[in-house]
C-alpha cells in the first residue's frame, strides 16, 4: 500500500544507534551495517532513559524500513513508555499500529489505532489512523464461501473515513474499496441464490436475487440477478413478472449477455416474437421505478 508520505517517511536515525554500538566497541553508520544480525539484540539492552526521544523514534522508523519489525515495535514502545507526554509518543502510537498492520497482526493494530483515535481526535494524522484501521478490516475480508462479517465491518470503517474526511486522498481510496466490498457481498448473495435455485427452493432464491437488485444496484451482479429472477418466474409460470423483469434488464443493460439469455428464454416460451423487443413496463433507464412496479 502507499504509505502516508508525511507520517511514514522513513527518516535516517541521527546517530545510527551510535550509543548502542559505542558500548559494543564500534561506532559510525558504516560499522552499523556490519551489525545487522545483532541489531535487535543490542536494541533490547538499551536504557531508553539515556537516549533522546527523537533518536529512539528515528531508530524505530529505520528498523521499520529495514523490515525489522520486532526492533521497530521495541523502539516505538520505548518512546511511549519513557516519554508518554511527548509529541513523539503520539506519533509512535500510530507507527506502532502501522508496524502491527505490516505483520498482519490486525487485531492488535486495530486496538492500537482505536486507542489513538480516542485519545487524539484532533491530531494531524487522525485521518490516516481512521484509514489504516479500515484497511485492517478490509484485508480480513474472506472468500465469498465464508462468513462476511469482516466485509460488513470493513465497509462500515471505510464509510467512516469517507464521512469524516470526504475531501482527503484516504476518502477517495475508501470509496473504491467500499464498492469492491459491496460487490463482494453481492457475490455472496448470488452464490447462495444460485444454490437455492439449484435446489428448486424458488422463494428463497428470489429473496436473494431480489436483495442484490434492491441493495447492490451499483455492482456487476445485478444483470445476472435480474436474469435469474426472469428464469425463476418462467419456471413458476409467472409470465408477466418474467416479462417485466426482462424489460428492466433490457432497459438498463441492453447489450449484456444476461439480457440476451433472458430474451432467448422469452422467445422460446412464446412471450415475445424473435427480433421484437420486450414490451416496456416503464420508460427506459428508470431503474428504481421499474423495479418498484415489479417487486
Amino acid at each position: 500500500m502507499n504509505i502516508s508520505r508525511r507520517l511514514l517517511k522513513l527518516r535516517p536515525a541521527a546517530t545510527c544507534l551510535a550509543l548502542l554500538l559505542a558500548g559494543a566497541g564500534v561506532s559510525g553508520c558504516d560499522t552499523m551495517k556490519q551489525w545487522t544480525g545483532r541489531a535487535t539484540e543490542l536494541e533490547e539492552r538499551i536504557d531508553p532513559t539515556q537516549v533522546p526521544v527523537e533518536e529512539l523514534y528515528n531508530n524505530g522508523v529505520d528498523a521499520l524500513g529495514q523490515k525489522r519489525y520486532k526492533a521497530a515495535t521495541l523502539m516505538f514502545d520505548m518512546v511511549e513508555q519513557t516519554y508518554p507526554y511527548s509529541s513523539w509518543a503520539v506519533s509512535a502510537q500510530v507507527m506502532q499500529g502501522y508496524t502491527q498492520y505490516l505483520q498482519n497482526n490486525y487485531l492488535e493494530a486495530i486496538a492500537t489505532l482505536e486507542r489513538f483515535i480516542q485519545l487524539h481526535p484532533t491530531h494531524r494524522d487522525i485521518a490516516y489512523a481512521y484509514y489504516l484501521r479500515a484497511l485492517c478490516y478490509y484485508e480480513q475480508i474472506a472468500d465469498i464461501a465464508r462468513d462476511q462479517t469482516a466485509t460488513d465491518r470493513a465497509i462500515s470503517a471505510l464509510q467512516e473515513v469517507v464521512n469524516r474526511f470526504p475531501d482527503s486522498s484516504y476518502a477517495r481510496d475508501a470509496r473504491l474499496k467500499i464498492d469492491l466490498g459491496r460487490d463482494h457481498l453481492a457475490g455472496k448473495e448470488m452464490t447462495i441464490g444460485r444454490w437455492y435455485q439449484g435446489q428448486n427452493l424458488h422463494a428463497a432464491a428470489i429473496g436473494r436475487f431480489q436483495k442484490v437488485v434492491d441493495e447492490y444496484q451499483t455492482t456487476n451482479h445485478v444483470p445476472e440477478a435480474l436474469h435469474r429472477l426472469t428464469e425463476i418466474y418462467l419456471q413458476l409460470g409467472l409470465r408477466d413478472q418474467a416479462k417485466k423483469t426482462a424489460a428492466v434488464l433490457g432497459y438498463n443493460y441492453p447489450g449484456n449477455e444476461w439480457y440476451q439469455d433472458s430474451y432467448n428464454q422469452l422467445v422460446n416460451d412464446g412471450l415475445v416474437a424473435d427480433g421484437q423487443p420486450v414490451p416496456p413496463a416503464q420508460k427506459p433507464g428508470l431503474f428504481r421505478r421499474t423495479l418498484d412496479s415489479i417487486f
